[in-house]
């Protein structure tokens, strides 16, 4: 199960206690549910260019500039299908984020999280986050790089 994957991974930085089982399958859910601005969830979305699968963490209140998206990447932005989702990433839809991840899944932290002490990820399902900072998120998620990838305002 993948929560039991996130839960061993979080648990070699001693924070797999920290686990909340009170999130929501869309942002103002979680939201909602963790008693947090809709922005402070770290929403992972998922893309799929070529035979890479890239992870993107960002804010819950922000989206993807397609222009910034492919100019970081190199191609155009395009969601991981449903179906292909847990598959490729080990986490299904609701469930994504940036820990225990399948081997060769890129992870990226946007620039639009650092603006928080603390966001919300969630650890493998539809019903569970984790409050970290912003440097126990890059800790854990061990990601490639920070992009600046989402639009400043919608």
């Amino acid at each position: 199960m993948s929560v039991e994957r996130v839960r061993a991974h979080l648990k070699k930085f001693g924070a797999d206690g920290r686990i909340l089982n009170r999130s929501g399958a869309t942002v103002e859910l979680a939201a909602e549910a963790l008693g947090c601005e809709p922005c402070r969830i770290a929403k992972t979305l998922s893309f799929s260019l070529g035979d890479r699968v890239i992870l993107v963490v960002a804010a819950g209140d922000r989206k993807i500039d397609n222009a910034k998206y492919k100019a970081a990447f190199g191609g155009k932005a395009r969601m991981l299908p449903a179906e292909e989702t847990a598959a490729r990433t080990g986490h299904a839809v609701g469930g994504v984020c940036p820990f225990a991840v399948n081997e060769g899944v890129e992870v990226y932290l946007d620039q639009s999280l650092r603006r928080f002490p603390t966001v919300f990820p969630a650890c493998g399902s539809p019903s569970t986050a984790i409050e970290l900072t912003i440097e126990e998120l890059e800790a854990f998620s061990s990601p490639v790089g920070w992009v600046d990838v989402c639009k400043a305002r919608d």
